[in-house]
């Protein structure tokens, strides 16, 4: 059975989780609801470099949250 993780960062220091669980392999719900547009923006931006750099995907599945897939891992709907 695989793993989901969602996190939902407050501030740009909690986006280290989102880079821990995705390096290791996990894809990774990242919720941003509860963040203004301006704090949000900073984060999806690290978000986008993490899985760029990783060769991973990232899906927008609602207003402000994130799907963030490592290479390799494939979702069923």
């Amino acid at each position: 059975m695989s793993v989901i993780k969602t996190l939902r960062p407050q501030d740009y220091n909690e986006v280290l989780y989102v880079g821990h669980f995705f390096r290791k392999g996990l894809p990774v719900v990242m919720d941003l609801t509860g963040m203004s547009d301006s704090d949000a923006k900073p984060l999806v931006d690290f978000a986008a470099g993490l899985v760029f750099g990783r060769g991973g995907d990232m899906d927008r599945i609602a207003p402000k949250v994130f799907l963030l897939v490592p290479q390799g891992v494939a979702i069923n709907a």
